[in-house]
This record gives structure tokens, sequence and C-alpha cells, in this order.
């Protein structure tokens, strides 16, 4: 995909994000290719998010303890991961029909265009701390737009408050789920901010 492509499709999830979510459901990428593309946004988002950490010199050494490309996309990944099971058994228990293959090709592309962010935050950031809030609480409520959106397709629902219902409580029993694994591990839960 050509970066006018990405932008193009990246424009699109915006102002018409359910003919986004059905093309990218038409596409029906195999497992190998799921798998691949899952590890390339998991990768990527945490170069970036790591470059985003270490260019903050304020931040506490705890925070920059888990800069370490390795640990982030350990972490980014069993996120993602999770919030797909999640969204994917929580939209089939309220009458949905989305496969997790077509939870995890919406999620992916969400992960993309997280990258996208990310990088106009390191522009900003140096900039303005006030611009950047903006972008923060922009591209969080986008987000979210989009996101409801794609699981109503997903789920073939027809109804945006069946799928903002699966996406509250399918990231919440997410969140929940890793907060418990991350305690049983005697891990913290510091660095997950952000990435559901």
């Amino acid at each position: 995909m050509t970066p006018t492509a990405f932008l193009n499709l990246a424009w699109n999830s915006l102002v018409a994000p359910r003919d986004v979510a059905r093309l990218l459901l038409s596409m029906r990428l195999s497992h190998e290719a799921l798998l691949l593309s899952f590890a390339l946004v998991v990768v990527l988002n945490a170069l970036v998010f790591g470059l985003s950490v270490l260019a903050t010199p304020t931040l506490p050494d705890q925070a920059l303890a888990i800069t370490s490309p390795v640990i982030l996309m350990v972490m980014l990944g069993g996120v993602l991961g999770v919030t797909t099971v999640g969204l994917t058994w929580m939209g089939r228990a309220l009458g949905g029909t989305g496969r997790i293959e077509d939870v995890g090709v919406l999620l992916i592309w969400m992960q993309a265009l997280r990258i996208l962010v990310q990088l106009v935050m390191l522009v900003v950031m140096p900039i303005s701390a006030g611009l950047a809030a903006l972008v923060v609480f922009g591209a969080t409520a986008a987000g979210v737009y989009i996101l409801v959106h794609f699981l109503d397709e997903a789920h073939s629902f027809g109804s945006l408050r069946r799928a903002l219902l699966v996406l509250l409580l399918g990231v919440t029993g997410a969140v929940l789920g890793i907060a418990l694994f991350l305690s049983l591990i005697g891990a913290t839960t510091m660095g997950l901010n952000g990435y559901v």
C-alpha cells in the first residue's frame, strides 16, 4: 500500500467507517496474512511509542524502564490479542456473528491508525503540549467512533448501541483479564495506558 493510499484509507476510516470496515472484511485475509499484519503493527507501534517516551525527558525512571522495544511489543501484543478475543466473544454473546478473524483485521487496522497518530504526536509535542493534548483527545474520540462502527459491521448488529455495549463490556473484560494476569506474574500495569 502506498503512503497516499494509506492516508486515503485512514481519512475514509473517519468519514466513512462502515465502508472501510466492509472493505477490510471483504479481503478475507489468510491466517498467515493476519498474523504477519498483527506482528507488523505491534512492532511499529512499540517502536514509535518507545521513541515518544524517550523524547519526553520528564518521565520517571520507572516509565523509562518499560521503553524497551521487546517489553513494549510483548505488552502491546498481549493487550491487542486479549482485546480481539474479548470483543469477539462479547459480540457473539450479544447476538453478533463476527469471527475472531473479522474483529482481528479491524483492530489491526485501528493499530495502524494509531501509528499515524503517534507520528503526529512526535511532531506536535515539542511545539505545544496544549495542542498535543487536543490531538490526543480528538484521536481518542475518533477512535471510539470508528471502532463502534467497525464492531457494528463485524457483528452485523445494525445497532450502534449494541456495538457500543460490546466495546464497553469487551474492553472492560480485557482490562480486568490483563490486570489479573499481570498481578499473578507480579508485573505492573504501567505502560498499558493508551493501548486499549
